[in-house]
């Protein structure tokens, strides 16, 4: 059994990724590398995932927005 994460650790990790491009990037170094805790990079995938879903729908509520304006 793979050692699990500590309460210490994780809070840790919600530290760093909340720092605006340190936390970016780190989620992709946590999310892709292979010495990475499987708990841990699953959720750097869940988070890259989750802001993908949420560009997207920040681009399409701003096309529609600028539409609207443009009419």
């Amino acid at each position: 059994m793979e050692n699990q994460m500590s309460l210490g650790n994780w809070l840790l990790t919600f530290l760093i990724a909340s720092i605006p491009l340190v936390g970016f990037i780190m989620l992709f170094v946590w999310a892709f590398s292979e010495g990475t805790q499987p708990s841990k990079k699953t959720f750097a995938q869940a988070a890259l995932i989750w802001m993908a879903i949420i560009f997207v729908l920040y681009m399409i509520m701003g096309a529609a927005f600028l539409g609207a304006m443009m009419a």
